[in-house]
């Protein structure tokens, strides 16, 4: 199934749906699904490091180049995949040359620092901004090698392609990424032991919850910092047609219920920004609004999906699940 046609279907439902050392294993661990009952759901805080009350967590996606040569979703009209789509490549380089540089700008000026989902071959198209990405102190995540689903792959392709974006973030970037986000979060049965066997930590590729926790891979925890589909742009923007406003409304009302839940629970909000569709000047204003908005509430922070995985693995109060 193409992006697009199912970026429309999850509008229509309401969007519903690393070798980890033992030195970073809890004590005491031991997998048990969870009844979730109110003793389970309240306690008293603190939830997260230095007392915060609420973790955000920004995605910003770098995937502009790597989109297929020829029938890749955009908002121009659908031709014959045999004829090259001009604009629609047009539209994905808008991605690196204006869209990345300015949101970077804007998470330097506000003082947030985000997780960088990477498609190896983007990252190989433009070494220097991915180098950039991760110098100006963000992380770089994998974000597979190509477009190609996952969930299509066999073991050894799997396999294969996540070497193979690990290779490409170490060249331009010098860093290891220890994270991974799947095509439309659509992974196979095999994908966290493959990614923990290479040295991922954590993935994202979950929705079922609204903070970090747990899962037993080859009986090692491995860490799950979840996504949230609503408070994607791509989502939002190109599925909903909702205008800069209606997204800030969405932003605002989410963390307003998730910032009253954090007085009680740990909370964490996850939001996504790509490079061609948050990038647009006026989308890149709404996120900057709505970040000084959160920070102007006492006890919020910002926080790279990996240090939420460090923290989420180290933390005794960490939900651990079956799967």
């Amino acid at each position: 199934m193409r992006r697009r046609e199912f970026i429309k279907q999850s509008a229509i439902s309401v969007l519903a749906a690393g070798v980890v050392s033992q030195s970073q294993k809890p004590k005491g661990f031991a997998m048990a699904k969870l009844s979730n009952s109110p003793a389970q759901l309240s306690s008293k805080g603190p939830f997260w490091p230095d007392g915060a009350r609420m973790v955000i967590s920004v995605s910003m996606q770098m995937e502009g180049g790597a989109q297929p040569a020829s029938g890749a979703e955009s908002p121009m009209p659908k031709i014959d995949p045999q004829f090259p789509d001009l604009p629609a490549s047009k539209w994905y380089d808008y991605g690196y040359k204006e869209g990345l540089p300015r949101l970077l700008e804007m998470f330097e000026r506000r003082k947030v620092k985000v997780t960088s989902h990477m498609v190896g071959a983007a990252v190989d198209l433009h070494p220097a901004l991915a180098k950039e990405i991760v110098e100006r102190g963000h992380e770089a995540s994998g974000h597979g090698q190509t477009w190609s689903a996952q969930y299509s792959m066999t073991p050894d392709q799997e396999r294969a392609s996540y070497q193979q974006s690990i290779e490409s973030i170490q060249r331009a970037t010098g860093t290891r990424p220890v994270g991974f986000n799947a095509f439309w979060l659509r992974g196979t049965p095999h994908t966290l032991e493959i990614l923990q066997s290479l040295g991922f930590i954590y993935h994202i590729d979950d929705v079922s919850r609204d903070e970090p926790f747990l899962v037993n891979v080859n009986n090692k925890p491995f860490a799950v910092v979840p996504y949230t589909l609503h408070m994607n742009d791509i989502v939002d923007y190109e599925a909903r047609f909702f205008s800069t406003s209606m997204y800030a409304g969405d932003l605002k009302a989410e963390f307003d219920a998730l910032y009253a839940e954090a007085e009680y629970r740990r909370r964490m909000m996850s939001v996504s920004a790509h490079d061609r569709i948050a990038g647009r000047p006026s989308r890149t204003k709404t996120h900057e609004e709505f970040i000084a908005y959160a920070q102007s509430h006492p006890g919020v922070v910002f926080m790279r999906k990996d240090e939420i995985a460090r923290f989420a693995l180290s933390s005794p109060q960490t939900i651990q699940e079956a799967i």
